[in-house]
C-alpha cells in the first residue's frame, strides 16, 4: 500500500467524455488505448479527456462546470477528431464535411497547444455545444497518489456523421465498444482498465440506448467519489460513497493502479 504523503499533491481539474452512439447490439462508447509510454494509465482503455486549461475557463466565463464541459469538447477534438460545436447563433452540430476542413487547419495546432480552442471557434464562427455535455460523474484521485486529478465526466451523443479516431500520440488505438464487452475483455485479460473507468462502464451498461442514458443522467444527482483503500477480512478493498450509485460501496481490487 502506498504511504499517504504528508502534504497531498493538489488535484488538477480535468474532464472526461463518454462519447456514445446506438449500435446494432445496444449502446456503444468510444474509447482509446493510452500510449504505453505515458505515465498515467499507460496502456489502459480509457475515455478521451484531459486537463482543464485557462482558455477553457475563459470560454466558459469562469471556474464553473461549463469550463470542464469546454475542456471535454477540446479534448474530444484533439484526441478523436470529433468537434461538438455548432454555427454561432444556433443550428445543429457541424457535419463531417465542415469538420474535415476545420480539422485539417486546426486539429494538430490545438493538440500541440499552439492554437487555443477559442481561436478556432472564432475563426470558424462556431460556438461550443455545451448543452449536449450531460454531467455523468465526478471522481477525485485518492490523496495517496503522486499524480492526482479532479475529473468531471460527461456523456455526449456522437454526431452521426463525424468519424472518431485516435490521435496516434496520446493514444495508440481506439474502438467503439459496448460497455459490458469492455469489462468482459478486461476480465479475460485482453484489455486494461482502471477503477473509475470500470465503474463508469458498469453504470453506462445499465442503459440500452443513447436517449435512455442521456435522460437518466440528466435526472441523476452526481456525487463526488474519492476512492479509499480499506482492510477487510477478505483483504484490501476500495470503498466509495454508496450514494454515488455504482451498485455498492466496497469493491474488490480488480485493476492495476493508473500510476
Amino acid at each position: 500500500m502506498p504511504a499517504r504523503p504528508a502534504e497531498p499533491v493538489p488535484a488538477r481539474p480535468a474532464a472526461t467524455v463518454l462519447l456514445v452512439r446506438d449500435g446494432a447490439q445496444g449502446i456503444e462508447v468510444f474509447m482509446v488505448v493510452r500510449h504505453r509510454q505515458i505515465e498515467f494509465a499507460g496502456g489502459a482503455l480509457v475515455f478521451p479527456g484531459g486537463r482543464v486549461e485557462e482558455d477553457d475557463r475563459g470560454l466558459a466565463g469562469g471556474e464553473g462546470l461549463d469550463a470542464f464541459r469546454i475542456a471535454g469538447i477540446r479534448e474530444t477534438f484533439e484526441e478523436c477528431g470529433v468537434l461538438l460545436a455548432r454555427p454561432r447563433g444556433g443550428g445543429g452540430i457541424i457535419d463531417a464535411t465542415r469538420l474535415l476542413g476545420i480539422e485539417a487547419v486546426h486539429r494538430a495546432r490545438v493538440a500541440k497547444g499552439e492554437t487555443p480552442l477559442s481561436a478556432v471557434l472564432e475563426a470558424e464562427a462556431l460556438e461550443p455545444a455545451i448543452d449536449g455535455m450531460v454531467h455523468f460523474a465526478h471522481w477525485v484521485t485518492p490523496l495517496s497518489r503522486s499524480k492526482r486529478f479532479d475529473t468531471q465526466f460527461f456523456l455526449a451523443a456522437a454526431p452521426p456523421d463525424q468519424v472518431a479516431v485516435h490521435d496516434g500520440f496520446e493514444s495508440e488505438d481506439s474502438v467503439w465498444i459496448r460497455p459490458r464487452q469492455a469489462i468482459e475483455e478486461a476480465n479475460a485479460g485482453l484489455r486494461r482498465l482502471v477503477f473509475p473507468t470500470r465503474r463508469n462502464l458498469e453504470k453506462l451498461a445499465r442503459h440500452a440506448t443513447v436517449a435512455e442514458a442521456l435522460a437518466a443522467s440528466r435526472a441523476a444527482r452526481v456525487v463526488t467519489v474519492m476512492p479509499e483503500m480499506i482492510q477487510t477480512e477478505a483483504g484490501w478493498r476500495l470503498t466509495i460513497p454508496a450514494e454515488a450509485d455504482y451498485g455498492g460501496s466496497v469493491f474488490e481490487v480488480l485493476d492495476a493502479p493508473a500510476i
